[in-house]
């Protein structure tokens, strides 16, 4: 199996090949858009800004490309919001994927933004592991995108947000698996699966 991790300007690439490498999966991070259509399974990882990414997508051709995709396309945490069709951070048109837009956490007296350690997931879905049901995940984040139609697991974090999506060939998680240890594992393992 070929995985292509998508080369941008994100800052957890490195750890996601690490996650890779520890499950003895063969792998490329490439921004070559024959290498990422030909590959069996697509990563889309993301740590940083939305608009700049964007931005970086588009001047590499990146944007039209991720859309088009036909293979199992895993989205993680920035990844996830940019699949979705805009977001509050810096007013950003992103990918359009997911019809959904991506909102700020407004901190109360109990949390702060960003949300930042270990929470647990509600599943909702078919291509998460059952057994990570209630299982802790690590997040990074100040933004979300609400529960929706497409949501495949919950967190509550000032409210509850999708932890996980889906739409046809697309799936995205909020949390960061490479980080998550064992529950992680068993989330990449579960994309990895899929036909």
């Amino acid at each position: 199996m070929k995985i292509a991790v998508i080369k941008y300007n994100a800052g957890n690439i490195r750890s996601v090949a690490f996650a890779l490498e520890r499950l003895n999966m063969n792998f490329e991070i490439t921004d070559d858009p024959e290498k990422i259509g030909s590959a069996d399974k697509v990563i889309f990882p993301g740590v940083g800004e939305a608009s700049t990414t964007m931005k970086y997508l588009k001047e590499k051709k990146l944007n039209q490309l991720i859309v088009s995709l036909k293979q199992p396309v895993l989205g993680i945490c920035l990844g996830m919001q940019l699949m979705c069709k805009f977001s509050e951070e810096n007013s950003t048109a992103c990918l359009g994927i997911f019809d959904e837009e991506v909102k700020k956490f407004k901190p109360d007296n109990n949390h702060k933004v960003p949300h930042m350690g270990w929470n647990s997931l509600q599943l909702n879905s078919n291509w998460l592991n059952n057994t990570l049901q209630d299982q802790f995940v690590y997040f990074v984040h100040s933004y979300y995108v609400p529960v929706n139609s497409l949501t495949s697991a919950t967190t509550n974090y000032i409210n509850p947000f999708s932890a996980a999506m889906k739409k046809n060939n697309f799936y995205a998680v909020q949390f960061h698996p490479e980080k998550s240890a064992d529950a992680g594992k068993m989330v990449l393992e579960s994309f990895l699966k899929i036909s």
